[in-house]
């Protein structure tokens, strides 16, 4: 066989493998928005046969071969070609490890367990997610066996979402973060807090859609490549550079809500969209890393879409979307009501500087459920501990507290950490991207143009062609978590003049 058959079969498997994953992804698309509530069992059919069918294309032992051959003549391919044989003989690894009839039991089980969450969590019953949970949980300990036997469970699942990253780095990184910030918590809980109680005026869904669609044009997200519906718990699906779907939730009383869920959701569409397309229906395709993917996401939504210059953009729309709502209110009141620091229940309507603590709840949780040192039906007790522990606040209900996420129903247990990860190299990026330009001067015009291309050529146009580690260096320098911490300290100072 000679390098370029043996480059053709890749190819080909590659864009087999999409079609798979895009038949699957439209399924999940479909089942969270507007399929009716009761059809998961169908659904669950199909996808097992797509999950067992792929895992048999990838896991043959023809691929192993194939991937063999040419690592073996590596210096006869492009640097493209060498990342795609890298990252895919790391996969089928791994993916050799599981057997073909459990990594289908998988695919039922996770869409058998969304169907179950949303009914769980609209009925604050953690009752009934519970044995499907213990099967979430017993299974990912499995397959973090079969990821890296060498690793701790844990640790094999974190390196999935983050490569390189482990529980010992992020207990660091947690220890760093609550040690500078939770003074400053503590410091703001004793001044008196800005009236945002406008936000919570009655929004109607209608205007606030509009809104979405305005918010969309001023992200530059084309229409006709980046759709919006609406689910339980927003999240962003790519197919490709061309197709990008996100959602969003709208609250009637709550306008941040929505606003920010599209902020945050449209910077991981944006992400995706600005993928180089030599990569597309390769396995480079798509974010790097959950940690980078959330760098995106919640830079947009927060450095950018809380900052003062960006709502001075954006609030005469929101003035004439809702005149009666805001009626007395202007920009620099609307820019400390989205601001306000306080401790909360819910993690996605969390202000900046408590959001990691939510994190760090769901951090402790999952390594002990994980480690075995946590049963699924002690998770309630735990939950509403830790929240009254590290954020003072009660839990009055399991939708308010455990059942609020939709991230185990799908088994992503590692993914929590990502976050704050993400928020922390967001805000070096921030840094280095003040240093080489005027940030602020275009937004305060509502043009994102010039953020946009700064990101696109540190971060998004790479897509997995880079390591996370070369992407984060690639826009961060060294990573240094004080600069994040920094951030915050100075912002918080500032708005509640500690």
């Amino acid at each position: 066989m000679e390098v370029k058959e043996a480059l053709e079969r890749l190819d080909a498997l590659q864009k087999k493998m999409y079609a798979y994953q895009c038949a699957a992804s439209s399924l999940y698309l479909d089942s969270v928005t507007v399929a009716p509530k009761n059809t998961a069992q169908g659904r669950g059919v199909a996808l097992g046969i797509l999950a067992g069918e792929e895992h048999k294309l990838f896991a043959d032992p023809e691929v192993g071969k194939l991937l063999d051959f040419l690592e073996e003549r590596s210096g006869e391919l492009t640097f493209p070609q060498r990342r795609q044989v890298e990252e895919l003989s790391r996969r089928w690894k791994q993916m050799s490890r599981i057997p073909t009839d459990e990594y289908m039991e998988y695919a039922q089980l996770t869409n058998e367990a969304s169907d179950v969450w949303h009914k769980a969590k609209e009925q604050s019953d953690f009752a009934s997610f519970r044995p499907v949970l213990e099967k979430l949980v017993a299974f990912n300990r499995k397959f973090a066996g079969y990821y890296d036997p060498d690793k701790a469970p844990y640790d094999a699942l974190l390196n999935e979402y983050e490569r390189g990253v482990d529980m010992a780095y992020l207990d660091k990184f947690f220890a760093a973060v609550r040690d500078k910030l939770v003074p400053v918590i503590r410091a703001i809980g004793e001044k008196e807090q800005p009236d945002d109680s406008f936000l919570y005026r009655y929004y109607p869904a209608q205007g606030q859609r509009k809104l979405s669609d305005y918010l969309m044009e001023v992200l530059d997200l084309d229409r006709g490549h980046c759709g919006i519906g609406e689910t339980e718990h927003p999240f962003t699906l790519n197919f490709n550079n061309q197709d990008v779907r996100i959602t969003t939730n709208y609250d009637e009383h709550n306008v941040a809500s929505s606003m920010y869920s599209v902020i945050h959701e449209g910077g991981h569409a944006r992400y995706e969209l600005n993928i180089r397309d030599d990569i597309q229906y390769t396995c480079l395709a798509g974010g790097v890393s959950m940690g980078v993917h959330e760098s995106q996401s919640r830079f947009y939504e927060n450095l950018i879409g809380r900052s003062l210059p960006f709502i001075r953009a954006v609030f005469p729309k929101l003035q004439e979307l809702f005149p009666e709502q805001l009626e007395g209110v202007n920009a620099e009141q609307f820019y400390r009501a989205v601001n306000k620091a306080q401790p909360s229940l819910i993690r996605i309507e969390a202000d900046e500087l408590t959001y990691c603590l939510h994190i760090m709840v769901r951090y402790e949780i999952e390594k002990q459920l994980i480690g075995g040192t946590l049963e699924v039906k002690d998770v309630p007790e735990t939950w509403n501990r830790l929240y009254k522990e590290y954020l003072g606040v009660d839990v009055p209900d399991d939708a308010h507290g455990c059942l609020q996420d939709s991230h185990w129903s799908g088994g992503s247990f590692g993914y929590f950490p990502s976050y704050a990860l993400g928020s922390a190299y967001g805000a070096q990026m921030l840094r280095n991207m003040e240093g080489e330009m005027d940030v602020w001067g275009p937004v305060s015009r509502g043009d994102l143009s010039q953020v946009s291309a700064w990101l696109k050529d540190k971060v998004h146009q790479y897509g997995g062609l880079l390591t996370p580690a070369q992407v984060v260096e690639n826009a961060c320098g060294p990573f240094d978590p004080t600069v994040y911490t920094d951030y915050l300290v100075k912002k918080y100072s500032e708005l509640y003049q500690l």
